[in-house]
């Protein structure tokens, strides 16, 4: 993808009712419409709005001027002004470089590098679905599934895994590698489960991951594997303390979770939910303001 131009759009307006109205003005045809309060006491907005191709200036200026008569306000000053070319691909690249988890070693296509000897490989590009490793709540997964390896869960102890809202697939691609045992991952996304299959058969990994979409443990093939030896479910702290329930179902007894997508403040929401469904916390990690629970059932 060659660099493009774009257009910016922006004008300043006093309160958040202004700021929606002027935004709806503008933003007719544009690529993307934001508002941002742009004074703690003084109640400005800036109205921001991003185009394809240079807008039709003379119309902006004219909806402006009828909007401000019509509210009974000074006319906001208009920029309209073209972005900086900007080289996506090479942008997206600069921000995915290599990352260690762990055992754990996650690197992109454009990666020319050497893969260190003695890790564990995943090759994973920036794409359509949440999961490159970068982010820190999907870091502390890939590092509570290295010391889950390190404490001895081998083969012979672990059955199927079951990654829920896999997202690009990057926990059940690790899991799958380092058990060599199937591991099903599912998502309320067709485009992550499009994307998981992809990366399963770019790793070589396809004969272990399956994909299917659904939402928590109601997708058709969760369903028929009553009950699993690892869960991972890397998503949203609310979501998680729903489905603690279901979790209790599904997990094996002695079998392990690990549970990410939640801030410092959401550890005791997510806990107790756990808790209540008799499930107790092994251990925690912690990478900046996101906590991973490892939690397992008993038996």
């Amino acid at each position: 993808m060659a660099a493009s131009e774009q257009w910016r759009v922006a004008l300043t307006v006093t309160g958040v009712a202004a700021a929606a109205a002027f935004a709806e003005a503008v933003g007719d045809g544009a690529l993307a419409v934001s508002t941002f309060e742009v004074s703690e006491h003084g109640n400005d907005w800036l109205v921001e709005t991003t185009w394809a191709a240079e807008p039709e200036r003379g119309r902006l200026v004219a909806r402006v001027a009828m909007l401000s008569r019509a509210m009974a306000i000074a006319e906001p000053v208009l920029t309209v002004e073209p972005l900086p070319a900007i080289d996506w691909v090479t942008r997206v690249y600069e921000g995915f470089p290599p990352l260690r988890a762990g055992r754990y070693f996650v690197y992109g296509s454009h990666f020319d590098g050497r893969v260190p000897s003695g890790t564990v490989a995943l090759k994973i590009d920036a794409a359509t679905a949440f999961g490159t490793g970068e982010h820190g709540s999907t870091r502390g997964c890939l590092l509570a599934l290295d010391r889950l390896a390190r404490r001895g869960r081998g083969r012979r102890r672990l059955g199927q895994i079951l990654d829920l809202g896999c997202g690009s697939g990057i926990l059940a691609l690790a899991a799958a590698r380092t058990w060599r045992v199937p591991v099903l991952a599912v998502d309320l996304d067709g485009e992550s489960v499009r994307v998981a299959a992809v990366n399963a058969r770019i790793n070589g990994l396809a004969g272990l991951v399956r994909t299917g979409r659904g939402d928590g443990y109601r997708v058709g093939a969760a369903r028929k594997q009553s009950r699993y030896s690892l869960v991972l479910a890397n998503i949203l702290a609310r979501p998680l303390a729903r489905l603690a329930p279901g979790l209790r179902r599904h997990l094996a007894p002695g079998g392990v979770a690990i549970l990410s997508g939640l801030l410092a403040r959401q550890e005791r929401l997510v806990l107790a939910a756990h808790r209540a469904q008799r499930l107790v916390l092994r251990q925690r990690v912690t990478v900046g303001e996101w906590r991973t629970l490892v939690v397992a059932r008993r038996g």
